[in-house]
């Protein structure tokens, strides 16, 4: 619904000035304005003055992000007062930018994944995980929060990868920012021939890592095994704990945010460091290649100074 059409007066058969949309109820408005996604409802909020009330009510907010995310019905701690769903959806909705790194001082001591995946449009897991980010096993290892692992589940029917979607919030029960850790659409799916496992990826690209969640599951049978975030730098390494917390802190303190469009440009952005990671791998592969060419040579040089050395002693 356009800006120009909600504003737009109606006229009556004889050429006057009908009911404009102002003129409805306000409960009448409330329910139309619950319809609209969190975009359009925020928009609507910043058309005129008589409408900000509404496009800023608790409970419509509420009702919206607990359709996209029906996990964060169990997150504690997501931000304070009644306006903590719609501060949620303004974080957690658009895609996050690469931001400069925050002190190791500012790093949360806990975060909370809020994480939703849906086949074909039907909710088969939500699930929260809280995560103890402070010890030191968890910043010294790499960076990986499992939201599923071993004990698995079995969907209701056969998995298509390519009709699943992933939401994952990463949430700082402190401050209250949170930001969005997946690609929400695959990105890629890799199939594991010798296990008959797929892994379809939601990759989200910051700078020079990527927040790599995955879910793994085996497609036949429609039995989900893993779904996991890693977080991996440009050589396909795993970034540290305390690296990739960094790196989550920074996206969730950052102003920046993709909205229109944003999917698409995650895609993009995810097949550029796919392309860039192949050449530094490709890259290296030559040089090793040449490394090893070197040695050989020298070696076979060595090999018959001594030889020659032996004729002529």
């Amino acid at each position: 619904m356009a800006m120009d059409e909600l504003r737009a007066p109606a006229c009556d058969d004889g050429g006057g000035v009908g009911t404009v949309i102002e003129d409805l109820p306000a409960d009448v408005l409330a329910l139309v304005l619950r319809r609209l996604d969190g975009a359009s409802l925020a928009a609507v909020g910043c058309a005129c003055s008589s409408f900000h009330e509404l496009a800023t009510d608790p409970e419509t907010w509420r009702g919206l992000c607990l359709a996209l995310w029906p996990s964060v019905r169990d997150v504690l701690g997501c931000g304070g007062g009644g306006d903590r769903y719609r501060a949620l959806f303004a974080d957690a909705f658009p895609f996050p930018e690469a931001a400069a790194t925050v002190p190791s001082s500012l790093l949360p001591a806990r975060l909370v994944s809020a994480v939703d995946l849906h086949h074909g449009g039907v909710c088969i897991m939500s699930r929260v995980v809280e995560t103890d980010t402070s010890s030191a096993w968890f910043l010294g290892s790499p960076f990986r929060i499992d939201a599923l692992v071993q004990e698995g589940f079995s969907a209701p029917s056969p998995i298509t990868p390519t009709e699943l979607t992933l939401s994952w919030i990463l949430i700082d029960p402190v401050s209250g920012r949170a930001v969005n850790a997946s690609s929400r659409r695959p990105v890629a799916v890799d199939r594991k021939w010798l296990t008959g496992e797929t892994v379809t990826r939601f990759t989200v690209v910051l700078g020079g890592v990527a927040l790599d969640a995955a879910v793994t599951c085996d497609d036949r049978y429609g039995h989900v095994r893993e779904v996991s975030l890693c977080i991996e730098d440009g050589e396909r390494g795993g970034v540290s704990g305390q690296d990739g917390l960094a790196a989550v802190t920074a996206a969730m303190a950052s102003a920046t945010r993709r909205g229109k469009g944003a999917e698409a440009a995650a895609r993009q952005r995810y097949e550029e460091f796919v392309k860039r990671k192949r050449a530094r791998k490709e890259w290296k592969a030559r040089r090793e290649g040449i490394v090893d060419l070197c040695c050989s040579g020298v070696g076979a040089a060595a090999f018959v100074g001594f030889l020659v050395m032996l004729t002529f002693r």
